[in-house]
C-alpha cells in the first residue's frame, strides 16, 4: 500500500479550525530558533499561550504539569531524543494532538519514518514566514503537509508497515525506551544496569517486555526494527 493510501487509511487527527489552536508547545533546543518561533506564531495567529521546551523530556514535564497543548512543533534532533524518537513519545502522550516535526533535514527516509510514527506534518526550517504560517494553519486544519518535492509513494512503499510498527514501540514505557536506546549503542546488559541504577536482573525483565511488544527475537532484530523506523538517530 502506498503511503497516501496508507495516510487515508490510518486515523486522522479530529478536523478542527486552525482559530481553535489557542496554546501552543514547542519542543527546540536552540534559544534564539525557538524565541523567533514563538515570536511568528503569536503574531500570525495572535496567540497569548506559547510554551516552550528545550528537551523531550522537558516537554513530557510540561504536558504532565500543564495539561496538553493544542498543537506540537517539534525539532527532529534534541539533546535526548533523535529521529523519530520524540514523535513516538509524544504521540503515545497526545494521541489527538497534530505534531509537527521541523527541521534542515530534508532526508525522504527521515521524512518518511516522521510521518509513518505519527506527525501531521514535516517542514523545514528554512520556510520563509509565510510559508511557515501556511503550512501550519494547513496542517491545524487536518491536512498532511510535507517539503515540496517530497514523493511519498517513491520514498517509501512500506509506509504501513513502518506506522504499524512505531505503533509498537510507543507502547514502550519511558524506562524501555531507554534500555532500547542503550542496547541500540551496543550496551550489555550489566552496561545499561550500570548507566541507569537499576538491577541486572530488573534490565532483563525490561528486555523481555520490549522484545514481547515489538515482536523482535533477538537484540540485533530490535536494533534493526529500531533503526527501520529511525527511532534513535536522524541520519
Amino acid at each position: 500500500m502506498t503511503a497516501a493510501a496508507m495516510q487515508a487509511k490510518a486515523p486522522q487527527t479530529p478536523r478542527q479550525s486552525a482559530d481553535q489552536v489557542r496554546e501552543i508547545l514547542i519542543v527546540d533546543d536552540h534559544p534564539l530558533m525557538c524565541d523567533a518561533l514563538a515570536l511568528t506564531l503569536k503574531i500570525s495567529f495572535g496567540l497569548k499561550n506559547v510554551r516552550t521546551a528545550r528537551s523531550l523530556g522537558a516537554a513530557l514535564e510540561g504536558i504532565k504539569a500543564q495539561g496538553a497543548p493544542d498543537a506540537v512543533i517539534l525539532d527532529l534532533n534534541l539533546p535526548d531524543a533523535r529521529g523519530a524518537e520524540g514523535i513516538v513519545t509524544l504521540r503515545r502522550q497526545l494521541p489527538d494532538v497534530p505534531i509537527t516535526m521541523i527541521s534542515a533535514d530534508l532526508d525522504s527516509a527521515m521524512i518518511s519514518a516522521a510521518m509513518a510514527a505519527g506527525a501531521q506534518g514535516y517542514i523545514s526550517k528554512s520556510l520563509s514566514r509565510e510559508a511557515l504560517v501556511d503550512s501550519l494553519r494547513r496542517m491545524w486544519e487536518g491536512e498532511h503537509v510535507t517539503p515540496e518535492g517530497y514523493a511519498p509513494d517513491q520514498a517509501c512503499a512500506e509506509d504501513e508497515a513502518k506506522a504499524e510498527l512505531a505503533r509498537r514501540f510507543a507502547t514502550l514505557t519511558p524506562q524501555q525506551m531507554k534500555i532500547l536506546r542503550l542496547i541500540c549503542q551496543g550496551k550489555a546488559n550489566k552496561e545499561i544496569s550500570y548507566d541507569l541504577s537499576i538491577a541486572e536482573a530488573t534490565v532483563k525483565t525490561h528486555i523481555t517486555a520490549i522484545m514481547s511488544k515489538i515482536n523482535a527475537r533477538r537484540r540485533t532484530q530490535a536494533v534493526l526494527l529500531a533503526n527501520t523506523v529511525r527511532l534513535f538517530e536522524a541520519g
